[in-house]
C-alpha cells in the first residue's frame, strides 16, 4: 500500500522484527503498518498477497482476510496489527511532518491536525475521512483527500462516530454523537479555510500553544488586582486575540472573553 509518509530508521527496524517474529515479509508488515496509519491506529483497510489479499482489521474487532477460512492466516494478521498498533501510538515511526515552531505547522509524531489544537482526546478514521478531538476547545479537525478542515462543535461532547453510505465528500456523510443526539459534521460552523497536509497554517499571523479554554482562565477578583494578576490578564488577552485571528475563537467568543477581562482591570 502506498503511503505518502516516509518510515524512520526506527520504524525500519520495528518492520523488520515484527516480521521475522512472525513468519511473514517486511513488505507485508510495511503494508499493515500504512493501513493502520490511514486508519488512525486502530483501522487496516489492506492488500497484499501475503496477507490473503484484500482484507480489513478493526482493534476490538472482527480480522477479514481474502483466505476467509485460513484461521491461522487471520491470527497472524491480528497479532501483527495489534504490535503495531500498540508501537504506532508510542513510538516515533514515521518521518514527522513539516513542523514551523509557532506558525501554524502540524505537530510533531504521528499527527497531522494543526499544532496549535495541542493533543486530541481521540483520534479515528472511517473509510477515507479522519478526525482528530478537542473537547477542551470545542474543535474537531476533518482530514480527507490531503485537506485539514478545522469544526467548531458548538457544545457538543462527542460520544462516538459513523459514515453513511453513498454519500459524496465529508459534509453530510460523517456523523457524530453526543448527548444531543446524532448530527452530521455540515452542520457545524467551519472555522477556516482547508489546508493539504504539511502547508503552512493558512492563519495570517504566527501564535503561541493555546492556552486552556478561556471560559476556565482564573482571573483574580479580590478587591483591587495585584501588578502579577494584571500581567497575567494582559497576557491572557494577547492569547484570546491570537486565537481570535486563526480562527480558533469565534468573533461573539472573543468579544464576551474580552469583555470580560478588561471588567477584572
Amino acid at each position: 500500500m502506498f503511503s505518502s509518509r516516509a518510515l524512520t530508521s526506527h520504524g525500519e527496524k520495528v518492520v523488520k522484527e515484527i516480521a521475522d517474529r512472525h513468519g511473514v515479509s517486511a513488505d507485508a508488515v510495511r503494508t499493515l503498518l500504512f493501513a493502520l496509519e490511514k486508519g488512525g491506529g486502530t483501522i487496516a483497510q489492506f492488500s497484499h498477497p501475503e496477507l490473503g489479499g484484500n482484507g480489513q482489521w478493526m482493534r476490538g474487532g472482527m480480522t477479514m482476510v481474502g483466505d476467509m477460512f485460513n484461521d491461522r492466516l487471520k491470527a497472524t494478521v491480528n497479532a501483527i496489527c495489534l504490535e503495531l498498533s500498540s508501537v504506532f501510538s508510542s513510538q516515533e515511526l514515521f518521518v514527522p511532518l513539516a513542523v514551523e515552531d509557532h506558525t501554524g505547522g502540524l505537530a510533531a509524531k504521528n499527527a497531522w491536525w494543526p499544532a496549535e489544537l495541542g493533543a486530541p482526546s481521540s483520534i479515528g478514521a472511517q473509510n477515507d475521512v479522519r478526525y482528530a478531538y478537542f473537547p477542551s476547545l470545542n474543535r474537531i479537525a476533518i482530514l480527507q483527500d490531503g485537506r485539514v478542515q478545522i469544526y467548531d462543535t458548538q457544545g457538543h461532547t462527542i460520544q462516538g462516530v459513523q459514515q453513511q453510505q453513498q454519500q459524496q465528500g465529508m459534509s453530510g456523510a460523517l456523523q457524530f454523537t453526543s448527548q444531543n443526539g446524532t448530527f452530521g459534521i455540515s452542520t457545524l460552523p467551519k472555522l477556516s479555510p482547508d489546508r493539504k497536509v504539511g502547508e503552512t497554517s493558512a492563519f495570517a499571523a504566527p501564535v503561541e500553544p493555546p492556552p486552556p479554554p478561556p471560559p476556565t482562565v482564573a482571573i483574580p477578583t479580590t478587591g483591587r488586582s495585584s501588578s502579577a494578576s494584571t500581567e497575567e490578564t494582559l497576557r491572557t488577552l494577547e492569547r484570546i486575540a491570537e486565537l481570535h485571528q486563526k480562527g480558533i475563537l469565534s468573533d461573539e467568543e472573543f468579544r464576551n472573553k474580552k469583555a470580560e477581562l478588561l471588567s477584572r482591570l
